[in-house]
């Protein structure tokens, strides 16, 4: 063996202590140093969102939260997809009274079904959640979920947005899709919580957002277990069960969910009471509303909106937290479908 000279042992010497003191290689994924919220600006709501999830699943910060614990809570409308001109789910109840209408001749004289005949939009709007379900009680009472469902993705498959010309769930946006990847990623599970009705959501929700339907709480109607033709089967009803909206929606999280979350998204003043509920809780809580103030790329409307309005919390969101997210300029883009800015 070829004796080595005091030069190489030198060279030799010299490698290992670098070696010893180099930084461990990152055994991450590709993709773990990609910027999780590309939509998003930099500014105080992105900073606000991610120093939480920081803080929450770091397990040497005093802030930190164990993973059962992580949920995090969405409204639908004008949170995750837009919601005008109308509720897209009262869109599609006034396209099926439309459809059923020459059956029913006492529609033509009674609301909400009139307003719906007549494309009148300031009275289906200001009829709320409770008018969608009221139509949809109406219009698909003896139907089972299975063929409610089926009428639903039909819908979705075929309806256009009067605006934009494209189905309505492309009108999701990017940055809240970014949002819950990267909360999932962070191990939290993410819920939908809404005022539109639980059995027309959760045949998308999977699909648009990546939250399963066990994860969906929403307004409900009655149900009933038949046996047709051999076959067990729920059937609609006529009845209302439950509206979840307003003060109702930290009563869906508790009887649903069964866990206070430590995070909460809205865009109205029907989320405030989730939002007030979520972050009234111990240790490090995140409220967000999202504003609609962008009248170019989707609309401006809060005050004094019959739909979505915003009122009391943007009034109360600075003093008791909350992170109040400008589409206009927190969000380089709102939909998937269009470029950045």
């Amino acid at each position: 063996m070829k004796r080595l000279s005091a030069l190489h042992w030198t060279i030799l010497a010299a490698v290992s202590v670098l070696a010893a003191c180099a930084p461990a290689p990152d055994r991450q994924s590709p993709n773990a140093a990609a910027d999780p919220l590309p939509s998003w600006r930099e500014g105080s709501a992105r900073t606000a969102v991610m120093d939480f999830v920081t803080t929450v699943t770091d397990p040497s910060s005093p802030g930190f939260v164990p993973e059962p614990e992580r949920i995090a809570v969405f409204d639908n409308d004008g949170t995750l997809w837009s919601e005008q001109p109308i509720y897209f789910q009262l869109a599609f109840a006034a396209d099926r009274v439309r459809a059923l209408a020459p059956e029913h001749p006492e529609w033509q004289s009674q609301q909400p079904f009139k307003a719906a005949l007549e494309g009148d939009l300031e009275t289906l709007s200001a009829g709320g959640h409770r008018a969608i379900l009221e139509i949809v009680a109406a219009t698909h009472s003896g139907l089972t979920t299975d063929e409610f469902a089926a009428v639903v993705a039909d819908w979705l498959a075929t309806a256009r947005h009067p605006r934009f010309d494209r189905p309505y769930a492309d009108l999701v946006y990017q940055p809240m899709l970014e949002l819950l990847a990267y909360l999932r990623e962070s191990s939290f599970k993410t819920y939908i919580v809404s005022g539109g009705g639980v059995d027309f959501m959760r045949v998308f929700a999977e699909r648009v957002y990546g939250i399963p339907p066990e994860q969906v709480v929403g307004s409900m109607g009655d149900l009933a277990y038949e046996v047709r033709d051999g076959e067990p089967a729920l059937v609609k009803q006529p009845g209302i069960f439950f509206i979840d909206d307003g003060p109702d929606k930290p009563v869906g999280i508790a009887r649903f969910i069964g866990r206070r979350p430590i995070a909460a998204f809205g865009n109205s003043d029907g989320d405030f009471q989730m939002l007030e509920w979520t972050t009234s809780g111990s240790g490090r809580r995140l409220g967000v509303y999202i504003h609609h103030d962008d009248a170019e790329r989707e609309w401006a409307y809060d005050r004094d909106s019959p739909i979505g309005r915003l009122q009391r919390g943007l009034d109360e969101a600075p003093a008791r937290g909350w992170t109040v997210v400008s589409m206009r300029e927190d969000w380089t883009r709102v939909y998937p479908f269009e470029g950045g800015m």
